[in-house]
């Protein structure tokens, strides 16, 4: 009777709650109350009457999930246990100290000290093995087990024990947890004697001040004209793309106008303060991964006839999510408004509100993008991210390096080969090589792994040879597939088919060991072929200025 009592009440409250909609749902509030009851109603018949015990908030929290599940990707429920990691996604900060770990057997690795960090003060280094929690054996814990454990309010302390990679000593540590803040801008530097480069990560809270401080910096440094790197930013704070905009264009400028259902939610977003430079050249560098606020930033710029893009089409996310609270420290993230850019484009690349008779969701088709103008007059586009003003090809990660660097046998490798060789080796990030011998070594390390790879070629010989067997051929051919499969079937020839692109990634490791990640960024910056392109446009001013003025 208690439970059905109770199961009563929340019926009620969800249909009391009806008289405090607003009135644009009000309206239809006889079919809305209608499908609360029987929401509430099946909730609390299964809750009673389903012939195992169940959850009552579990179900809860699967139908309020469901309830967002065919709107778009964006409007989701944020639950209690996943309060944290949201907050983490839109403010970058967390308390623990500061280190990012990997899965090793039974065994959790330190796989990267943030610089600086509780962690890395500690004299935490990659590779370290942690043993003990509080006094706790941390083997056979998962590496969500040991986040949860090193994570706690700034201030508390935690004692682990830690293996070290270099001396197989176990130590005690007593570490003072701080608030880890993780940079939007990660690096900024310079990559040339007059180009500044500044990799902006994403938009969490107050990156526009790390961008404002890196601009600063690169001028004092000599900087003559700014590289904006947004490749694979994910977007983030709407008020921090604005605030960012705002260090290149007069204040006041429009940087996003939002519409939303009603109207009267309609917003134009302007720049607030005193820029600190209108007139240095910019090139922005994108990709498909870059999106959101930063598709805002990069697409006002090129609005603004401000800078050249280069890269490739941006990913198209054109939505403005709000996050509103439900109740007992839960969230809904819910889409509320289109953003639209300077020109008056829209460039969401998905039409999620019209859907085929099978549910399934489509690009907006090219019938319905339309042709703006930037500020000089320059064509641009709505309806499928940010185009750039230079193109250039994706480079692809190739499916082996891809399953062998998501093996860890690189970071394996790497903290061997530093164990080995801790007494001699030198690293200055920009001249860094992994040498043709240090490649005899990777190269004896990958003889003893098996890497679960299977190259399409050797898939298409199966498939022909089954054919072949079928149809009567095997016979007249089977002797040169069988020689085509030794070759593609070689362990040490398709290591060596991808030697350049695994290589980058072993000096990358390496790097991280040594000089963190600025270091593994700065050594990138070497061998970027986007990053040369943008060099060779800003060291020739013509064709830059030619590329900021609408086709003759």
């Amino acid at each position: 009777m208690k439970k059905i009592a109770r199961w009563s009440i929340i019926t009620l409250a969800a249909v009391g709650s009806l008289l405090f909609l607003p009135s644009a749902v009000v309206g239809d509030g006889f079919s809305l109350g209608k499908s609360m009851e029987i929401l509430v109603n099946v909730l609390r018949n299964i809750s009673l009457y389903y012939v195992d015990e169940v959850d009552p908030n579990q179900l809860l929290k699967d139908a309020t999930t469901g309830l967002v599940r065919n709107l778009d990707p964006y409007t989701e429920f944020i639950s209690e246990s996943e309060v944290e990691g949201f907050e983490l996604m839109t403010t970058g900060k967390y308390g623990g100290i500061g280190s990012l770990i990997r899965q090793k057997g039974d065994w959790v690795l330190f796989a990267e000290p943030y610089k600086n960090s509780p962690a890395d003060k500690a004299g935490i280094r990659i590779g370290d093995r942690l043993v003990e929690i509080d006094g706790r054996s941390a083997k056979g814990m998962t590496t969500e087990q040991v986040s949860n454990a090193l994570k706690g309010e700034p201030g508390s302390k935690i004692k682990i024990k830690v293996q070290k990679w270099l001396t197989d000593e176990e130590v005690e540590l007593r570490i003072d947890r701080e608030i880890i803040t993780i940079p939007g801008i990660p690096y900024y530097g310079m990559v040339s004697d007059s180009v500044g480069i500044i990799c902006h990560n994403d938009f969490t809270e107050n990156c526009s001040v790390e961008m404002r401080r890196a601009v600063e910096a690169l001028k004092a440094q000599g900087a003559k004209a700014l590289i904006l790197d947004y490749r694979s930013n994910g977007g983030g704070l709407l008020s921090e793309a604005v605030s960012t905009l705002s260090l290149f264009v007069p204040r006041g400028s429009e940087v996003v106008s939002t519409r939303a259902k009603d109207s009267a939610n309609n917003t134009t977003l302007r720049t607030q303060s005193d820029p600190i430079d209108t007139e240095i050249p910019i090139v922005v560098l994108v990709d498909g991964n870059s999106a959101s606020a930063a598709e805002i930033v990069s697409g006002a710029i090129q609005d603004y006839d401000r800078g050249v893009l280069i890269g490739q089409r941006t990913y198209g996310k054109g939505l403005v999510q709000t996050s509103l609270p439900t109740g007992y420290d839960t969230f809904v993230k819910v889409t509320t408004a289109k953003y639209y850019l300077p020109s008056g484009r829209c460039i969401q690349a998905i039409d999620y509100a019209s859907r085929d008779a099978n549910g399934a969701i489509h690009a907006v088709p090219d019938s319905l993008i339309n042709e703006f103008s930037t500020r000089a007059g320059r064509k641009v586009y709505d309806g499928g991210g940010v185009l750039p003003d230079v193109v250039l090809e994706p480079e692809y990660a190739s499916s082996y390096a891809y399953v062998v660097y998501n093996m860890n046998l690189l970071s394996d490798f790497a903290d061997l080969f530093w164990k080995r060789h801790q007494d001699s080796l030198t690293v200055i990030p920009r001249e860094y090589r992994f040498t043709d011998a240090d490649w005899e070594e990777f190269e004896a390390f990958m003889a003893e792994q098996e890497v679960p790879w299977e190259s399409n070629t050797k898939r298409a010989l199966e498939l022909l040879r089954e054919s072949a067997e079928q149809e009567r051929y095997l016979e007249s051919i089977e002797e040169r597939i069988a020689v085509i499969e030794e070759q593609v079937s070689s362990k040490e020839r398709t290591l060596n088919l991808h030697r350049e692109e695994l290589r980058d990634l072993i000096e990358k490791e390496m790097l991280l060991r040594f000089a963190y990640t600025e270091g593994a960024i700065d050594h990138s910056m070497r061998d970027d072929k986007t990053v040369a392109r943008a060099l060779d446009l800003l060291h020739n001013p013509k064709e830059y200025a030619k590329m900021l003025q609408p086709a003759e």
